[in-house]
């Protein structure tokens, strides 16, 4: 007498055949394991180094709306440094920057920098609570504090982003 084994008889013993094969001795698993990996625990300062293209915007309180695109280099030991173009109200001037920035491994981190006139006068120093995203290509930023050299800080609304140019 000859046997015939219906398609679908085969096609579940070949399914079964992926599904428990790569399981070996360990055992039988109608779930297939799945390794969750914390998605953070790679961000550190190493990863965040590289030059970025960052763009800002927002508004001085009483003054104006305020636009920056900047270059800026962040380091593997915590500094940053760079150069902006910045439109304030209208009025175009031209800095440079340097400071330090940290990064948590939950990929949140700060930055503190001065930003100088081209003669190299401190002309603010601002702070800005940062997070990244994107495998660390990206991060987005609010400034939490701009202060002027011996005097008050000034109410700002800003934020903005920066992306790595080569990651």
């Amino acid at each position: 007498m000859k046997r015939t084994f219906p398609v679908s008889m085969i096609a579940a013993t070949l399914a079964a055949l992926v599904v428990f094969a790569p399981m070996g001795k360990k055992g039988i698993s109608l779930v297939p394991a799945v390794h969750a990996q914390d998605q953070h625990s790679g961000c550190s300062l190493a990863r965040a180094a590289g030059s970025y293209g960052v763009s800002d915007s927002g508004t001085i309180v009483g003054i104006g709306p305020i636009a920056i695109v900047s270059l800026a280099t962040l380091d593997a030991g915590g500094a940053i440094s760079g150069k902006s173009t910045l439109s304030e109200n209208g009025n175009i001037s031209q800095r440079t920057l340097s400071g330090t920035y940290t990064v948590n491994r939950d990929c949140t981190g700060t930055t503190t920098f001065g930003e100088f006139d081209q003669a190299g006068n401190l002309l603010i120093t601002l702070t800005a609570d940062l997070v990244w995203d994107d495998s660390m290509s990206h991060f987005r930023f609010v400034v939490t504090s701009v202060v002027v050299p011996d005097g008050p800080s000034i109410p700002i609304v800003l934020s903005g982003d920066g992306k790595k140019l080569v990651p």
